[in-house]
């Protein structure tokens, strides 16, 4: 662990240095900044430990290489700097709190001469805690799912499997289903018109006790969604990757959405049509959701539920 002095502002890497938030600032040309030319990832703290972060970071890897991006830093050199960072602000996180740990790495100044050798990415680690207040109510009622008429950007344009800074397909997106429903978490249909995916968010539907979800080509393929379809080998529950069908989508008994922060969540509905089984969560999506707790050693839905508000207010994505 660091022996820096703590301080009273979180701590974020920076290009090779550990400097207050406020003081972590880019160039006014970053091709992050005025091209979204950029990639990230995001992993997340369970009582104060970071969760698959190897993974995460073999994911950022992967995005970098698609894009070219060199970011002058090994893999592991990444992983040590994620575990620095998280030192470095750990004495900030609250009772019950925890943190989504960002790694983001941009292409570096737009019109800047480079240096033989020398990589020009602006590379940035920092931590953020998780909005547990705000997504709370979700495992309490069950997620609104609305499914938008903007379609996720096809494969052959930009390859949904590189985790990338440009985010404008998924805003505009929410921004419609803010509208339709408030605090509704879209689902997006891919082009061909099957169920794809969300905000940093993957869709799994249950009927008749299978667990389906849409192809690895045509989503991010998350890490939660990864542990989930482990799960359902250890569990032997039939798990497969499929085209989903608004037909599907219609007659599933349960339906549950998995992301870093949330882990899995149930979904109350799509497009306001309540799934068949009303449970919150369903027996299947409970079974699961029990797995993954034992998984991680920690029961991330008591901590949501620690955090409920007293007004019973309606949750939301907290983005």
């Amino acid at each position: 662990m660091s022996t820096t002095r703590q301080t009273s502002q979180r701590i974020v890497y920076l290009n090779g240095d550990y400097v207050p938030e406020p003081e972590a600032t880019v160039h006014v040309s970053d091709r992050g900044f005025i091209y979204g030319d950029a990639v990230f990832d995001t992993a997340r703290t369970f009582n104060g430990k970071i969760f698959r972060l190897q993974d995460h970071v073999d994911r950022l890897m992967r995005s970098l290489r698609y894009l070219r991006i060199d970011p002058g830093l090994t893999a592991k050199q990444i992983v040590d700097i994620s575990g620095e960072v998280l030192d470095r602000n750990r004495h900030l996180l609250g009772a019950d709190e925890d943190y989504w740990v960002f790694q983001r790495i941009t292409r570096g100044p737009a019109f800047a001469e480079p240096v033989d050798g020398e990589s020009s990415a602006t590379v940035i680690v920092l931590c953020i805690p998780l909005p547990l207040a705000v997504r709370a109510p979700l495992f309490r009622d069950g997620i609104e799912v609305v499914i938008p008429t903007t379609r996720r950007i096809a494969p052959d344009a930009l390859s949904p499997n590189a985790k990338t800074n440009n985010y404008l397909n998924l805003i505009v997106a929410g921004q419609e289903t803010e509208k339709i429903a408030r605090g509704s978490w879209p689902i997006l249909l891919d082009y061909r018109g099957f169920l794809c995916e969300g905000s940093g968010s993957n869709i799994f539907l249950v009927r008749d006790g299978m667990v389906m979800t849409p192809q690895e080509q045509y989503v991010l393929p998350g890490i939660s969604r990864k542990v989930v379809i482990e799960l359902c080998g250890k569990l032997d529950i039939p798990c497969r990757e499929t085209d989903l069908t608004h037909f599907d989508m219609t007659t599933a008994d349960e339906a549950f959405i998995t992301s870093t922060s949330i882990c899995m969540c149930p979904v109350k509905s799509f497009n306001g049509e309540l799934t068949a089984d009303t449970t919150i969560p369903g027996p299947i999506t409970k079974k699961l959701m029990d797995a993954y707790c034992e998984e991680i050693g920690f029961d991330y839905i008591a901590q949501y539920m620690a955090h409920m508000p007293a007004d019973g207010s309606k949750g939301g994505m907290g983005l």
